[in-house]
């Protein structure tokens, strides 16, 4: 790999301690759905119908995504006012505190009805905190890397955080495999958020290690720092805002559909065995973090709009042969879902597309409103606008689906080609 790519000590404590506090935020934020049939039990009334309470739990944790966009948008006012790295270290402390808080709460059983209403505020602090992570991690490693290393670095940033998704299911895994279903309802399902708390809390000392981002430094030297960014966003760039929701759509697709989606509907469309689906999700993860440093490489060597055209065909390419083959049967399930979990890694050119979408002075603004409000769109109707297409076009929707978002950002991409990034 040439000196282009490799970082330097400076570049890999930024990506490792911005990587390491992202994977844990994430963990924090997703190990709580991987435990929504224990807390249904524990957190609502026992004479209650179980579907009931653990629709509600569900719709607590669905709460975390609602509050998204306002986190993220409060938190990037403060981010391009007074400093990145006081909101990247902020955005850590607001996950962990409430993580730590839910591995305390006492249940339905010892408060009653105060039990979901605390998980409900919990869950809405935590939602808050993700909005703000995520942008701002993004631009607080862009600012720090050189001109020729912001591809790999924000990718590699994409592909930790990937990793804490996958951190909660093997978290998940180990204490059913660990704990008696018994032991997890008296005490044994506090573990993981406790765990999550506390590592959180390390997080945000770590990054107490962390300077200010040059960019920011030489805005506020200047005395250019913006007055109400979110108020330029809107006014002056609004391309930049479509353009990053776009690119969001794409990366929820490789996710959403390929990662969380896929096994359920395999199960349920082409009778896959839960254990293999299983199998087939966590070794896609795996590739889908191999995938997004790819991608983030490739928009270094050739150019952010070239790197998406080439990771968005090869995302229709790769959930295509997927779907065909489970189509005829799923011979080769494992090795295509591993292929297709690696052309999800488009999520890696992402946020190299967006964080050349603004300017310095309102980016984490700019970054925050489209990331956290396309997330919130696309997260809340994907699910049941798939659901609408199967009933038309069967079990092929779900590839049908990441392939009309693919062509979208291949159109986008070719426009981009010739388009100069934001100063």
């Amino acid at each position: 790999m040439s000196s282009a790519i490799l970082p330097t000590r400076n570049d890999a404590k930024v990506l490792g301690l911005s990587a390491l506090g992202g994977a844990l935020e994430f963990y924090d934020f997703v190990v709580f759905v991987f435990f929504a049939k224990t807390l249904a039990v524990l957190f609502f009334p026992p004479d209650m119908p179980g579907w009931l309470a653990q629709v509600q739990t569900y719709g607590i944790f669905a709460a975390g995504y609602l509050v998204r966009p306002i986190g993220g948008v409060v938190m990037a006012h403060f981010g391009d006012r007074i400093g990145r790295k006081r909101m990247f270290a902020f955005s850590v402390f607001l996950m962990a505190l409430p993580t730590l808080c839910i591995g305390l709460l006492p249940t339905y059983a010892h408060v009653g009805v105060l039990a979901p209403l605390l998980l409900l505020c919990l869950r809405l602090l935590q939602g808050l905190a993700i909005g703000g992570e995520m942008p701002g991690a993004w631009v607080f490693v862009a600012e720090h890397a050189p001109p020729k290393k912001i591809g790999f670095a924000v990718a590699s940033l994409s592909a930790g955080i990937n990793v804490g998704t996958l951190m909660g299911s093997l978290m998940a895994s180990a204490m059913a495999h660990v704990f008696t279903p018994a032991e997890l309802v008296d005490h044994a399902w506090r573990i993981p958020f406790l765990i999550g708390g506390v590592f959180g809390f390390i997080s945000v000392w770590l990054r107490r290690w962390l300077d200010e981002t040059p960019v920011f430094a030489q805005i506020r030297e200047r005395r250019a720092l913006s007055q109400l960014p979110i108020k330029d966003v809107l006014r002056d760039y609004r391309g930049g805002v479509l353009v990053s929701m776009c690119v969001t759509w794409v990366l929820t697709a490789g996710i959403v559909v390929i990662i969380l989606m896929t096994p359920a509907l395999i199960q349920s469309s082409f009778g896959i065995a839960p254990a293999l689906a299983s199998e087939g999700n966590v070794l896609a993860a795996v590739c889908l973090v191999i995938g997004c440093v790819w991608t983030g490489i490739l928009s270094d060597r050739i150019g952010r709009a070239p790197a998406l055209l080439v990771a968005s065909l090869s995302l229709l390419v790769g959930v295509y042969l997927l779907y065909f083959d489970l189509a005829n049967g799923g011979r080769h399930f494992l090795p295509l879902y591993a292929l297709a979990g690696f052309t999800a890694g488009v999520a890696g050119v992402t946020p190299a597309v967006m964080t050349a979408s603004f300017p310095a002075t309102v980016r984490y603004t700019g970054l925050a409103l489209s990331y956290n409000l396309a997330y919130a769109i696309a997260g809340a109707t994907t699910p049941p606008l798939i659901s609408f297409m199967a009933e038309r076009v069967g079990a092929m929707a779900p590839a049908h689906y990441v392939a009309i978002v693919a062509l979208v950002n291949v159109g986008l991409a070719l426009w981009l080609w010739k388009r100069p990034a934001v100063e």
